[in-house]
């Protein structure tokens, strides 16, 4: 008989999980035995993604920025599972490459809106439903401490991340729920597509290697964590 996985039955939330970095932790944790929860606001896409997963996948449509949205996919998570043991914060939008004099309010406020408010939606849904041992990991980037010109928006709703991240942590400590900022380097996804065409994709990570590192820090024993995740490219100066 194989030995249990750590994370075997873990009730798992990811957000953003259609494709790129969220659909990869989704397969990791898929292959660890637990039961994922794929959100996304296209219901082909999650269709698609679910399938990929495999049969412990469950698809639900949610607009992580629209608070009724976010309360029926948590009152979903409740009718079926009862108890949350990960959430895992990754849906995030980029913004073409625009100096402030020139970036249009409704580009900033959609950014700032799926990046950094709906971060705090989402969490304050879950809480809930998580106890002592639940995990938390929010996707930031390394915008999170690093500026990137043309990137405003961008730059501003991770950094904003990160310290929403370093309180929610302060305040969940004493009740045993680890969380975790993870700052992940330039990353092979769909995008850069929008953020900058021409970038060297052959020099980036790949998704699987940032939701394994993902894997192996929720695998660590629950009395510890690691409050922050980096992650970097070993090629080039991305």
């Amino acid at each position: 008989m194989k030995p249990r996985l750590p994370l075997h039955n873990k009730i798992a939330l990811i957000t953003g999980a259609s494709r790129g970095i969220g659909l990869a932790i989704a397969q990791a944790l898929g292959g660890q035995g637990c039961d994922v929860i794929i959100t996304g606001r296209e219901a082909l896409a999650l269709q698609k993604a679910a399938k990929q997963i495999g049969t412990k996948a469950v698809p639900v449509v949610c607009d992580v920025g629209e608070p009724k949205s976010v309360q029926n996919l948590l009152a979903t998570v409740k009718k079926r599972f009862g108890r949350l043991d990960i959430l895992i914060n990754n849906a995030g939008v980029a913004h073409a490459n625009i100096k402030v004099a020139d970036l249009p309010l409704q580009t900033w406020n959609g950014v700032i809106e799926t990046n950094l408010t709906a971060l705090f939606l989402v969490t304050q849904a879950a809480l809930p439903l998580m106890k002592s041992g639940a995990a938390i990991v929010n996707n930031l980037s390394v915008a999170a401490k690093r500026v990137f010109p043309g990137l405003s928006a961008y730059n501003a709703a991770k950094h904003g991340a990160l310290g929403f991240t370093d309180t929610l942590r302060e305040e969940l400590r004493d009740k045993g729920i680890r969380v975790i900022a993870l700052l992940p380097g330039a990353t092979d996804t769909e995008i850069w597509d929008e953020m900058w065409p021409d970038a060297p994709r052959k020099k980036m990570m790949s998704a699987k290697t940032v939701a394994q590192a993902v894997v192996n820090a929720l695998a660590l024993p629950e009395d510890c964590t690691l409050e922050e995740l980096v992650i970097r490219p070993s090629v080039g100066t991305l």
